[in-house]
Parts: C-alpha cells; structure tokens; sequence
C-alpha cells in the first residue's frame, strides 16, 4: 500500500480571482456571493455590457459572457464563445470547439461546474481512452446556457481544480424571470466538408418558463436537438524514429543496408529521423446531440427558495474512417534516401523497391460513441434573519462514455491491402508530404490462391483484408457532492463567509480487445475477397488545398460490413467471430473534505474606496486505486511488425494503492478604486489541480514492441501510472488596472505570475512488466543470427525474422520442401516472400525468451515552472452609430522549453499549451440588424512532449479562423440568423522536432447556419 502526505501552509502569489459580488441564481449555490440583481439582457451591446459589469464589480479577475437573449447564446458553441476571453484559447475536434485552456493549462487543469457543481468528465473514442477529468464542450448545447463565467483562479469558497481556471455555467431559473416565457429556434447546418450525410442537417431548441403571479413557484424547461454530418481529409505519420547515425555495418542502425545510395549523409553521431509510413484519410462524421434540463423552484416565504434540477445531456458520434497508407521498410528494400541539412537529419526523399510486391494500406474502420450526461441536484437557501444565511446544495452527476457501435465494440477495424506495388517514393520537407507508387497487379496472392484477374491496374478485384480488430471502452464517472454554506452580513461593506464540503469523484474505466486477427495477414494474400463491397475512392481529390502526386489509389468501405462478409468466407471459420478479451478495469475512487471560510471587508483609503477578500480553504484528499492486468505475449508476425496481445492462456493480476493529501490555500484579493470609473487589482494566493484519472491507476498500458527486433535496436515502450502523484500547486500573482470610461466601453491590462510545484512530468524508466516475454531477442533469435552470419547473410529484421520461422516452422517442412525442396534457407526474395507470409508462422513468446525491457514512460511529480504573462483587452462602441469592437491580446511564457535535439530514449519534462491568443471582433446592431465579424488567432503551442516510441514533441501549428454572424429582427418576436464558421477554410498541421517531420495536417472548411428564432 503506498502512503503519501503532503502539509503545505506559504503564501505564494495568486491572482485570486473571485467573483463576491456575482450570484449564481437560486440553484447555483455552491458558490457563497454577495447579493445582485439579475441582469435581463437583450442583443449584443446589452450582453457585453452584462459581462463587463460581472467583470467590474467582481473581486480579483473574472470575465464573462452573457445571453443576448433567451435562449440565444453569442454561439452555439460554448467552447468557441470562451475563446473570445482575454487568456482563453481552445482546441478543435472535426472543426467545432471542444477544450479550453486558460493561460496555457489545458482541459485537465480547468475546472468545469455546472451552475457551480462539479461535473464527472469522460471520453472513450475509437474504443480507447477512459481516463480523462478533461470535460468536453462539444457535449453540451448552449440554447439552455444564461451565462458562463471564467474564475482565472480560485478563492475560498470555490471548489478546487482548476489551476488555468474555474468555469462556471450558468443555466436559467424560472423565477428570475416574471409570468410565462419561452423561446423556440430552429437551424438549418451546411458543413461544407460533408461528402456522404445530408447537405442540412437541423438543430432545434426550446425554452420555457413559468413562475406564477405571486413568485412563490416557478418551472423550467430547456431541450434542443441537434446533427451534423461532416468529413475531413488530411494526412498523417505513425510516428518518427530517431536515431544516431553510425557505421552502416553497425545492427542498431535503421537503415543498414550496404547498397543504400544515401544523398547528402548525416555525419557520425549526428541525429537523424525515419518516418514509419505516410498515410492520407478520410472520416465522414454524424454527430447527434440532446440536450434537456427541467427545473423547479419554490419559494414559500420571502427567507426561503429551494430548487430542483435535472440535466440530461447525450452526444452520440458516428464516424467511418479510409487510409491511404505507404509503409517505410528496412533492409534491403531501401534503394535512396536524401537528407536535409537540419541539426536532425530529416529524409527529403526516400526510394524503395519491392520486386515480389508489397501492399498498399487501405484500412478502414467504423467508429461509434454515445457520451451520457445526467445530473441530479437540490439547492435550499434560507435567510435566517437580516445578517444570516445559510444554503445547502447537493448533487450526485455521472458521465458514461463507451462505445456503442456494432458487435459490442466502439471500433472496428478491417485491414485492407493491395499488394501490388513494386516500388515506391516519398518526398518529404514541404508542407505537405506526397508519395508515388509503381504498380503491378500481377503481384500478389497467397501460394494456390487464384486471383481473381489481372487488367493492368489496381481495383477492388486486388484489395485483400489483412489484419481485423475489434476495441471498446466503457467509462463511467460519477461526482456526489455537498456543500453547506453561510454568509453573515455585519453591514453593507463587510462579511463573513463560511462553509463545508463533501465530494467522492469515481471513475470506473473499462477496456477490451480482439487485436491484429489475421485474415489475409500482413502480405494482403487473398485479392478481390470482399468484391464490390469495396469500391474505390479518389483520396488524392478530396483535398482542396493541397495536390498530391496523380496516380495513387484510394478504396473506401464499411468496416462492418466487410467484417459480416468476412465471417461468411470458410477460411476464417475458425477465427471469426472475434471474441475480445478485456485488456484493462482501472478503478479510481477519489474522497474530498474540505472546510473553508473567508472575510470581505470595506473601508477608504484617503478618497480612494477599497475592498479586501481574503480567505482560507483545507482540504484533505483520499485516493484509491485498483487495476486488473491482462496478461500479454509478443508476437513476432514479419520485418517490423511485432505486436504485444492479450494472452487469454493465463490469468489476470490485480494491483492495488492508496494515497492521501492534504492542502492549505490562502487568498487575498485587493480591490482599489482609484477614481469612480479606473479599477486597480492584487490578488495572490494559491490553487491546485488535480493528476488525470488515466495517471492515477495502478496499471501499464500503451505497450509498442518497437517497430523490429530489439535485437537489432529496437526499443519496446509502454506506459506505466503513478497512484502516488500529488496534485500541482500553484502559488500565483495577478495585478491589473482597469479603466470604464462608457457604460458598454472598458480598456483593461494585467499581468500574472504562477509558480508551480508538483508539476506532472514523465520520466522513462527501463523496466519489466506483466512478465511479458520477447520473442525478438531470445535463443531462437540469436541462434538465427549466428547462422546468418556463417552463411555471409547481412542481418536486418527481415532476415533475421526469416531465419527463425524457417528454423522453427519451415526447415523440413512439406510446405518448405513443396516450395524449395531440400535447400538451405539462402535469403532470396521468394524465400522471404514465402517465410513471411505463411500462414501460422509466426515467432510468439515462450518461457525460453527473455523478459521484455520496456521504456516505460510513468509519470511522476517534483517538477517545478513558472508560467507569466500579460492580459490586454478592449471594448469600445462608437456611441450611438451602432457600430463597435472589441480586441484582446494574451502573451503567455513559461521557463522550462522543449529541447528539440534532446535525447530520444529519455522524455523531456517541458510546459504544453502555452501560446499566445489574439481575438478581434467586429460588430454593429441598430434597427434590428446585428452583425459580428470575429478574428480568433492562436500562436503555434508545443501539446505533447513524448508522442511515440522516440520522446518526441508535437507542435500544433498556429492557427487562425474567421466567424461571421448576421441576423435581424423582423418583429419584436422573431429573429432570422446567418452564421458562418471558419468562413476562409482554414487548415490545421502539427510537426516534431522540426517542421519537416509532419505529423498531421487536415484539409478543412466552413460551416454555416441559418436560422429563426421566435420569444414569447
């Protein structure tokens, strides 16, 4: 069992930014506040307007965003509303806003409430993931949505987390408003990227509301209904191997191969790069969304209100995926390769030549998810008397991801391949990598297998399944918490908050697998198997923007489909139906007290009023955390591709931990109001964020044999987690100055300091797991090799991997003998082509083989940084000619970088998501016309620090996009609407170490929305 304590009590800088003075309505009272009156805003001077006085009256630094109107917020997006706040910059999936981060934390270091409660978060797409804290916006409609408020850092009474920020949604009450009230809208989307769904698709949302004359009862209702049928296209590498370049004779050299013509060779010792493959795809995306909340209040006398709430929230995500994949070999195959002249040696060009032939990738694969929201809450406010009040708020909230696709499984996966390619060329260094291949179709088939035909070029009646998998993941998290909380009142300037709370977060991660089944097998050995169920497709045209070399082929199908027709063919019957194995249970139980209180006081200091809130917050935090490991084997199957699979031949293991922490978290906010329209801000303090649920677990997981025979250098990874992290610590600084010169019209500047303690790093750590065997470097492998020698064959993986299925299954055979009779193995091309692709012979794990090392990357604490910038807003209208904008600018830095010529076998410990952020926006509204026009800018952002097996860094290009919104008034009561969405069709790339590595780049295009909308 392991044990951690942790005790903590020093004021560090914070910028403490805290909101006093914003309530959060009846049933949002988790968060203690000052009394206000409800702001009922209409159109888009009256909402900024709305949230520039949340931001004024607040203490410390608190931006906000309001309806313009019932049930009409700024967009229907809520993440690509936040991104127009000073210090908020999102991410995107398929186009549309999904994470946030606030000044360069990202998704899991942002705390997301539900009118002031803790959300459960989960996501398990492609039937993977399950143990993410990071919420999703795209999961929830803003129609519904009154207000969001952006905390950038905590106080005493709000629940901890959120390090970047607390972001508050606020959904509306029946009893802020009088009498019977609602609204109805209905969109009609174009995505112009959707190549198989409907053209338009609708979105549909209504509100209602009701209170009664006397104001003691009131409901609520809110649901909307939306789809959106998408696509993208765009390229992609596996990953990128980096090596030290060495004599060609040396075995740990990638490409060691004596007759390689090598163009412009790095030098001894320098670092060089290998891509695995390039592979062009496409998704088509249909994406379902219900969203509903019912709320009831009552309030029976003038001293007490008590609300009643249900959310329900469903995002159902269908998405059928196509490739377009060319694999980089080894050995012999390699013909050229030019270098750039780069401080990492970068291929430029690469040549290979396939005489036998080789596949050309054509996977596809269906992918199916629902996420389901629901949560349950009661809030009771009671005014005990003039100076006394007391508020009791509890909710118990689950969020269930899993896959809810065909057979079981959130993934399916049909490996296609066409093997008649015979040689093949890649350029790489631009923007946008090509490749070209040499075709011939007489290629291909496995020994007695009758091709279907042969017409000189490559069609369906050549695509052959490879290898089928099947994945799902089913997670479920679930937040059960309570607050009791108190104000006393001494007089208008001062007050006492106080409060307790209670919160058990659960997360419950489960994951299976039917892995790399071997259908046609890697060599593609059953051409037109599948007939007109594949039909092709021109990849290389779906791309607007970029032209790849004419030529190439591209196939598209139903995985699902192909899998039914495959379960009908007779060679398969004893492998099909798949049976998945379950690969991981991960458990994670998370037990919070917390007790906090906290003064706001008043006074004068000469001319100039101030305000001081400064509080305290203990927290104590209990964690358990359980896993039971499958076992696993490797499996050795040709050249590069070694796979680790679940080994259903022996039992699981159960692992088991426990941790404890314990925090202490001052804060401090000073207000000065220098005059009666410029505001001063300081603000220090301290916050916590909390290690992903995925980090917290007992189990390994992620396990890559290496890409080849580690007997030749290749090098096993996995990942490891670590039950025992402590949560960040932030100690942080914010000081700012604001000027309100109009009643909508503000210019603001601040900056901020964070110093962090406990931030999450990684290290990696050569280690044994699961006892899992390597069938690639064990007597049988060595004794290959020493033969390989005495016969003067070079050893590379292919054949060193020949040399050990002909000694262990071939040498004597029937099949060897009918193929080659009595002969030695001697390394041809036909010998290769036949050991590597027979069926059953592969070099599977035993007890004779070694342990596996793996790099096992684990996450550890005791790392520290320190992230600073500055904050620069404005908003002006131009008085009464209707015209106005807003502006702002964020700088974020941080002291600890990725150094891209670091080392490749050991992970790097760098900042991820700092970036700068620009907004400009554009507006006008008079007579009922409103329009908007918004620029959002995102610098370029290093996201990860250890992608794939060589530590590498992703970089995520900056990215820039254009929105547009238009709609007018026909009466008081209805509303038609025009909304574009990334309007210039901008693209996104990410890259490694350098740019030339790219990792992937997506074509993608503009959305637009028209719509109605009708008050009553």
């Amino acid at each position: 069992m392991l044990k951690t304590l942790q005790k903590n009590f020093r004021v560090r800088p914070l910028t403490a930014a805290v909101a006093s003075i914003i309530s959060l309505t009846a049933g949002s009272m988790a968060y203690a506040q000052d009394d206000a009156e409800e702001i009922v805003v209409t159109g888009i001077k009256a909402s900024l307007q709305a949230a520039m006085d949340i931001k004024r009256d607040s203490a410390g630094v608190v931006d906000a965003i309001s309806a313009e109107d019932m049930g009409k917020f700024p967009d229907t997006n809520l993440a690509e509303s936040l991104q127009r706040i000073t210090g908020v910059s999102i991410s995107r999936s398929n186009g549309e806003g999904s994470q946030i981060t606030v000044r360069g934390f990202g998704a899991e270091n942002n705390m997301i409430t539900l009118n002031g409660r803790s959300m459960p978060a989960a996501s398990t797409f492609n039937g993977d993931g399950g143990g993410s804290r990071a919420f999703d916006f795209a999961n929830i409609a803003s129609e519904g949505v009154a207000g969001v408020e952006v905390y950038k850092t905590g106080k005493a009474n709000i629940t901890t987390g959120g390090i970047g920020a607390t972001v508050n949604i606020k959904t509306a009450k029946p009893l802020d408003r009088d009498g019977f009230n609602g609204s109805v809208g209905v969109k009609a989307v174009m995505d112009s990227t959707n190549r198989v769904g409907d053209d338009v698709t609708p979105e549909l949302a209504g509100l209602v509301s009701w209170a009664n004359s006397d104001a003691t009862f009131g409901v609520g209702l809110s649901v909307s209904h939306q789809e959106r049928d998408s696509g993208t296209v765009g390229a992609t590498v596996n990953d990128w191997n980096i090596r030290t370049w060495d004599s060609v004779n040396a075995p740990a050299r990638m490409w060691n191969n004596a007759n390689t013509k090598v163009n412009n060779a790095p030098k001894e010792g320098q670092l060089y790069a290998r891509p695995n493959d390039l592979r062009y795809e496409f998704t088509d995306t249909q994406r379902t969304r219900d969203n509903a909340q019912l709320t009831l209040q009552f309030a029976p006398t003038e001293d007490f209100k008590g609300t009643v709430d249900y959310t329900f929230a469903e995002n159902q995500i269908e998405e059928a995926l196509g490739q377009t994949g060319n694999w980089m070999q080894t050995g012999a195959r390699l013909q050229e390769v030019t270098f750039d002249s780069q401080t990492i040696a970068t291929p430029i060009y690469a040549r290979e030549s396939y005489p036998d032939g080789i596949d050309e990738g054509f996977e596809q694969q269906w992918r199916e998810q629902t996420n389901t929201l629901g949560s349950f809450g009661i809030n009771l406010a009671y005014q005990v008397n003039d100076a006394l009040e007391l508020r009791l708020d509890g909710h118990n909230s689950e969020m269930h991801s899993r896959g809810t696709g065909p057979f079981g499984a959130g993934s399916i996966r049909m490996g296609l391949g066409a093997p008649t390619v015979v040689a093949r060329e890649w350029w790489f260094g631009s923007e946008f990598p090509t490749y070209l291949n040499k075709y011939d179709d007489s290629k291909g088939g496995n020994a007695g297998y009758v091709k279907p035909g042969v017409n000189g070029k490559t069609d369906n009646l050549d695509v052959s399944s490879s290898m089928f998998n099947l994945r799902q993941a089913d997670q479920k998290a679930t937040v059960d918490q309570y607050r009791l909380d108190g104000t006393y009142k001494f007089d208008d300037k001062s007050q006492f908050d106080f409060g307790i709370e209670s919160k058990e977060m659960e997360s419950h991660s489960l994951n299976y697998a039917a892995e790399n089944v071997a259908l046609g097998n890697w060599n593609a050995g059953y051409p037109g198997e599948f007939g007109n169920l594949v039909q092709p497709f021109d990849i290389q045209g779906e791309f607007d923007d970029w032209t790849p070399k004419a030529g190439g082929y591209g196939f598209k199908a139903n995985a699902a489909d192909l899998y039914v027709a495959a379960q009908k063919i007779p060679r398969y019957a004893n492998i099909l139906p798949a049976k998945m194995k379950q690969t991981a249970d991960n458990l994670v139980n998370e037990k919070t007290q917390a007790a906090y209180f906290q003064f706001k006081l008043g006074g004068d200091f000469g001319s100039m009023p101030f305000d001081i809130l400064t509080g305290l917050r203990y927290e104590t935090t209990d964690v358990e955390s359980s896993s039971l490991a499958s076992a696993y084997k490797t499996v050795w199957e040709d050249n590069n591709d070694v796979a680790i699979r679940v080994d259903s031949s022996k039992p699981a293991s159960l692992a088991e931990a426990e941790a404890s922490y314990d925090n202490l978290l001052p804060s401090l906010d000073f207000t000065l109001h220098i005059s009666d329209d410029l505001i001063g801000r300081f603000s220090v303090g301290k916050t916590i964020a909390r290690a992903g649920l995925g980090s917290l677990g007992v189990s390994a997981s992620g396990f890559g044999a290496g890409g080849g025979s580690t007997y030749l250098g290749s090098v096993p990874v996995a990942s490891a987690s670590n039950p025992g992290l402590l949560p960040l610590e932030s100690s942080n600084l914010d000081m700012s100055l604001e000027w309100y010169y109009d009643d909508t019209s503000y210019v603001s500047a601040g900056i901020f300091q964070k110093n962090v303690k406990n931030f999450i790093g990684s290290e990696r750590v050569n280690r044994t797991l699961l006892n899992i065997r390597n069938s690639t470097n064990g007597p049988r492998v060595q004794a290959a090799a020493a033969a390989l020698k005495a016969k003067g064959i070079a050893i590379n993986d292919d054949t060193l991997f020949n040399q050990t299925v002909y000694t262990q299954f071939g040498k004597g055979s029937a099949d060897w003998i009918a193929q080659f009779g009595n002969s030695d193995y001697t390394g041809t091309d036909a010998q290769n082509f036949f050991l590597a692709n027979h069926a059953g012979w592969d070099i599977e794990s035993n007890d004779t083989d070694p342990l596996t090392v793996f790099s096992t990357n684990t996450p550890n604490n005791g790392k520290e940084a320190k992230i600073y910038g500055a904050e620069f807003a404005v908003q002006h209208f131009f008085g009464e000619t209707g015209f106005g904008v807003q502006a702002n600018y964020t700088l974020v830095r941080g002291d600890v970088g990725f150094n891209n010529e670091g080392s490749f076998t050991q992970s790097q410990f760098a900042l991820v998501g700092l970036s700068d952020t620009a907004n400009l926006v554009a507006m006008y509204e008079k007579d009922g016309l409103q329009a908007r026009i918004a620029y959002n800018w995102r610098g370029e952002y290093l996201n990860e620090t250890n992608r794939g097996g060589s530590a590498n860094p992703r970089y995520i290009e900056a990215y820039s996009q254009i929105d547009l919104n238009v709609s007018y008034a026909i009466t008081d009561a209805l509303t038609v609407s025009l909304e574009g969405l990334n309007v210039t069709g901008e693209n996104s790339r990410s890259h490694g170490r350098n740019y030339a590595m790219m990792w992937d780049m997506y074509d993608l295009g503009a959305r637009y929305q028209l719509g109605a909308r009708y008050t009553f």
